[in-house]
């Protein structure tokens, strides 16, 4: 079937509280035609990530918000239709942070060319993407684990996450995680070999991480924040390190978010708390990305994806994200290639 038209979506009006299908709107446009320096490319997969939700707030932040009533825009792996770009040609995956559009006008800045062969093309909107470089800088230049070290990551069956506790055990730690069903738990335990695991909505949660922890934290990688990060950090131990990735607990939040104080706890431990982005580790992407491939090449690092078909199921993606209905990667497939060689 030929498509000839677009669609895109776009914010049309801001969130109060957990966004909803009527801050919304898929619009349909034009297939754009490529003038010089440019390329068409042609969406396959979509990435759908919890900071999004921050982004459509209209206040200061590491990334601007997004502007209503234009297209939302996230990590993309797409496929060139036409290019009037040396180097480029129809065919060639591509990922880049794209317009959340089925069709994009980009130029070879905003994009770069990925190998099918060397693993899944949705593979780098996850395990070689941004969630794969978090993982890895969160936890190597900030979390520091050191063998026999104790590592406790919360939201650890998510991408994030996941990959985190593995890269720890890598490192020789012992790794705790913490995740939100039954299932998960057993996914972290028997699939990722994680130390311990235990399910934060279980009654006698408090009891199970006490038992789990019996030898303190020496690195908490929070994905979280909220009442689970106030549990842990009860267990710091001195000279600990906290790398704060995201606080999804808060994300939604219709009033601050008022919790424990833990300025007396960071120092009687000495312990290092510091929040970070990606995007602080630029110039090491690179390095990253090589060792995330040689450990996934090597059979070191597994992962899931969750991935919905459908461009106009990504909304329902997104949203399913707050509520943990994923395990590991969350996706939106869009299309099959049409035209890759490979």
């Amino acid at each position: 079937m030929i498509e000839t038209s677009n669609t895109e979506i776009q914010l049309t009006n801001r969130p109060v509280g957990m966004p909803t299908m009527e801050n919304f709107e898929f619009v349909e446009t034009a297939i754009p035609s490529p003038k010089e320096n440019e390329l068409l490319v042609r969406t396959l997969y979509l990435s759908v990530d919890p900071y999004m939700r921050g982004r459509m707030n209209d206040a200061k932040s590491y990334i601007p918000p997004f502007e209503l009533n234009e297209a939302m825009s996230g990590g993309i792996v797409a496929e060139v239709v036409e290019s009037k770009v040396e180097g480029f040609e129809q065919g060639d995956i591509v990922t880049g942070n794209l317009k959340w559009s089925k069709y994009s006008l980009v130029n070879e800045k905003e994009i770069r060319k990925i190998d099918p062969a060397v693993a899944p093309i949705s593979s780098h909107l996850g395990v070689l993407g941004m969630p794969g470089l978090t993982a890895y800088f969160g936890l190597l230049d900030i979390g520091k684990p050191k063998e026999n070290e104790t590592v406790v990551v919360s939201g650890a069956s998510g991408a994030v996450g996941s990959l985190v506790g593995q890269i720890a055990k890598l490192k020789g730690a012992k790794v705790v995680g913490i995740a939100g069903t039954a299932e998960k738990v057993n996914y972290l335990l028997d699939e990722l070999r994680f130390d311990a695991a235990v399910n934060y909505k279980d009654s006698d949660f408090k009891t199970k991480l006490k038992n789990a922890l019996s030898e303190g934290v020496d690195v908490y990688y929070d994905n979280v924040g909220g009442e689970i990060s106030d549990e842990v950090m009860t267990y710091m131990n001195r000279n600990s390190r906290i790398p704060v990735c995201g606080a999804i607990s808060a994300y939604n939040l219709t009033r601050p978010d008022i919790g424990p104080r833990v300025q007396g706890l960071l120092i009687k431990n000495s312990v290092l708390m510091q929040g970070f982005t990606v995007g602080n580790y630029s110039d090491g992407f690179q390095i990253a990305a090589a060792d995330l491939g040689k450990w996934l090449k090597e059979g070191k690092l597994k992962y899931e994806e969750t991935i919905v078909e459908g461009f106009d199921q990504t909304i329902n993606a997104f949203l399913g994200l707050f509520k943990g209905t994923n395990l590991g990667k969350q996706i939106v497939k869009v299309a099959e290639p049409k035209y890759s060689k490979k």
